[in-house]
């Protein structure tokens, strides 16, 4: 049977917030954090006792050497007419990884980050025990500085084959930097990423709207979104 005393002990931690350096010391402290910096996790509005409350709802990983956490980015919606609506940019699972400094001890400020498109995330849904794959984004692309920024994110079996590591490496020729992210997934792990991953695929591609008639309503008429929608710069082209 499971022992949940780690989980008991992870609850326990308590904040500590150090003025000068980004460091998230424990789990509440990436979620406060999170909010803090400009990528939210806000998934909707709650109500209550009568007043509107935000709600933070991504799924973490923690590791000795580097942290993962994601969050479901929404899609963008254009108005074309009074009648019609396009979708302007599709969401994305937001990858976001950081080093650890220390036992239970994060460095927020030298995050990075990875969008997975909506094909990406099909990908890691797919994965079996001994599958790989990988992806390459540059954030730049079709830019003047194309290519001075490179990000692989390589998935791969561990060699047993109780999991899978997640092995995020970014090139920065600007900066002349080179960081690499690897943050071991496991099997259970994993099958909650798939589980996830699918169920909001269809929310990142807009289909929700098609199966659901009042989310056709025009972008200024519909209810508070069930997942966080951020500019461009905040997902994954300004790192």
């Amino acid at each position: 049977m499971m022992k949940f005393s780690h989980f008991s002990a992870i609850r326990a931690l308590t904040f500590k917030q150090l003025p000068a350096k980004a460091v998230c010391t424990d789990i509440p402290c990436l979620y406060h954090r999170t909010s803090r910096v400009g990528i939210s996790t806000v998934s909707g509005d709650l109500g209550i006792n009568g007043s509107l409350c935000k709600l933070s709802v991504p799924y973490c990983i923690f590791k000795g050497k580097a942290a993962l956490k994601m969050d479901p980015i929404g899609p963008k919606f254009s108005k074309l007419n009074p009648d019609s609506m396009r979708i302007e940019r599709r969401g994305c699972v937001l990858l976001t990884f950081f080093p650890a400094i220390g036992v239970r001890k994060y460095d927020w400020q030298k995050r990075q980050i990875f969008a997975l498109s909506a094909t990406e995330v099909g990908s890691v849904i797919s994965l079996g025990p001994t599958d790989s794959c990988e992806f390459f984004h540059d954030p730049s692309l079709k830019k003047s500085d194309e290519g001075q920024v490179r990000k692989s994110l390589h998935i791969a079996p561990n060699s047993d084959n109780s999991g899978h590591f997640f092995n995020l490496q970014v090139t920065n020729a600007i900066q002349k930097t080179m960081d690499r992210l690897s943050v071991p997934v496991a099997k259970a792990e994993l099958s909650v990423m798939q589980s996830a991953f699918s169920f909001i695929l269809p929310h990142l591609m807009g289909w929700d709207r098609i199966a659901n008639p009042m989310m056709r309503l025009a972008p200024e008429n519909l209810p508070s979104p069930n997942i966080v929608r951020l500019p461009p710069s905040e997902v994954e082209w300004d790192r």
